[in-house]
């Protein structure tokens, strides 16, 4: 019996659970040995349930091929198979807050890639490299839901994964004015081109609800916590623009920056080259080695050649 902790997927149907699989394949201490799903999906084989839907450039690992889908609603049963879980479950936010809570309270650690809980106060919505520290806020949360082990854990949205990491680094120059542009691909929105083919050779000028989260998140990222809660910071302020744009993999962002100190451009890069977080000081498997990559060329980064350094 393998001696790695024991991994179930939320949502593994859909293409951020695919891409939960797919990232998961071979790692040296986490193991999908359970998927959940909808309904329709429990009690096939997680390969029959899939059938054409697989959307990944990779191939389906072997080792999820035979792996029967569960109901992701029968909570109690699903829990109980697995030592934490990822979310990817595509339901409205309430429900979804409703059901990654249910796990929790099973005493089942919850790391969802949904948006659902990004401003539940006492739910930590990290960067590892960022904010780790906003951990120290499950304390909180698990007196609120009565828990020992269980809680929600959630990540930010993903365009301003590119740009408040590098904002980070430039904290101590005291930014205080943003205009972000970012190019978003299709993934964001659970599609590939043969899903979508209105957008090959297409650009939308506006993603709902994607300029909001774009301005408001990274000032969580930046909050403390006070009372129990995540307090967001005041500062900067962020103004986005988010534009879907005909790339299948792979988020871009240009970034205008005011810093009430005069930073010089090699003091900047020297902050971007020297950045390092947590997961790089602990040597965590899945993390980059460097964390924001500096590139001297005037034409990169470019998405079809830089989109999968050090696995994306």
């Amino acid at each position: 019996m393998s001696d790695k902790l024991k991994v179930g997927i939320l949502g593994g149907t859909g293409m951020v659970g695919q891409r939960f699989i797919s990232l998961l394949e071979n790692h040296p201490w986490f193991e999908v040995t359970t998927i959940a799903a909808s309904e329709r999906s429990a009690g096939k084989r997680y390969e029959d349930a899939i059938g054409s839907r697989w959307k990944m450039t990779t191939p389906m690992p072997e080792k999820v091929k035979d792996i029967v889908v569960m109901n992701v609603n029968e909570v109690e049963k699903v829990a109980s198979q697995v030592d934490f879980v990822f979310s990817a479950v595509d339901m409205s936010k309430d429900e979804i807050k409703a059901i990654e809570e249910a796990y929790a309270k099973t005493e089942t650690p919850v790391v969802s890639n949904n948006s659902a809980h990004r401003w539940t106060p006492d739910v930590p919505m990290v960067v590892p490299e960022v904010n780790p520290q906003h951990m120290e806020v499950i304390k909180y949360q698990k007196e609120r839901l009565g828990t020992k082990r269980g809680f929600v854990a959630v990540k930010p949205n993903c365009s301003i994964q590119s740009y408040a990491p590098a904002l980070t680094a430039w904290m101590e120059y005291e930014p205080y004015e943003v205009v972000a542009t970012t190019y978003q691909a299709i993934s964001g929105a659970g599609k590939t081109f043969k899903d979508w083919p209105e957008m090959v050779e297409n650009i939308i000028p506006y993603i709902g609800g994607e300029e909001e989260k774009s301005e408001k998140e990274p000032l969580r990222l930046w909050g403390e916590i006070k009372d129990g809660v995540i307090v967001p910071a005041q500062s900067p302020v962020i103004t986005c623009q988010c534009i879907r744009v005909p790339v299948l993999n792979g988020h871009t962002a240009a970034v205008f920056v005011k810093f009430r100190k005069n930073p010089t451009k090699e003091q900047l890069i020297e902050k971007l080259v020297n950045f390092k977080g947590a997961p790089q000081e602990l040597g965590l498997p899945s993390a980059p080695k460097q964390f924001i990559r500096y590139m001297e060329e005037d034409d990169r980064p470019q998405v079809r050649l830089d989109v999968d350094y050090e696995n994306g």
